[in-house]
């Protein structure tokens, strides 16, 4: 990459990458989770994904970006490891607590992802490209939140031995 706009433009590639392949993972964590708020939480943040999706698609037809065939190797491991854990003899309290650490692992990638583009595209001066990706940061904060206040409030506590 030779400038910030090529940088920016591979970071909008490795975020529609993770948004499409999430978008095909979450139902499998919305059927693995037992706690009922966990399975709603999921599902919420399935229709955010999509909308986050959407927004990428966007900001790709406005920069002229062809996302093509750019897989996002990171959440690819971390969709992965979500997996693995559905593999494992754990007890329904156990496993939920184990997919909320999963999601927030999720999270913080996709903030960081959302927060480098955004920043990005601010000191490019793309104000429309900026906006977009300055609310699926928001919504994507609000989201690992959440996810750390269920995790400390209800997950763990039903986790405890």
């Amino acid at each position: 990459m030779k400038n910030l706009t090529e940088l920016l433009e591979h970071e909008i590639k490795d975020l529609y990458s993770a948004e499409k392949q999430l978008i095909e993972a979450i139902p499998e964590m919305i059927e693995a989770a037992k706690n009922e708020k966990l399975k709603k939480k999921f599902a919420k943040h399935l229709k955010e994904t999509e909308d986050h999706f959407n927004r990428i698609q966007e900001i790709c037809k406005k920069m002229e970006i062809n996302p093509g065939s750019t897989k996002c190797n990171a959440m690819a491991g971390l969709i992965e490891e979500f997996q693995g854990l559905l593999k494992e003899k754990s007890n329904p309290e156990i496993l939920d607590a184990g997919l909320v650490a999963a999601a927030r692992r999720i999270e913080h990638y996709e903030i960081a992802g959302y927060d480098s583009a955004f920043r990005y595209a601010k000191a490019l001066k793309l104000k429309s490209v900026k906006k977009s990706l300055k609310k699926t940061l928001k919504e994507e904060l609000k989201a690992e939140k959440k996810l750390k206040k269920l995790a400390r409030k209800k997950i763990i506590k039903n986790a405890r031995d």
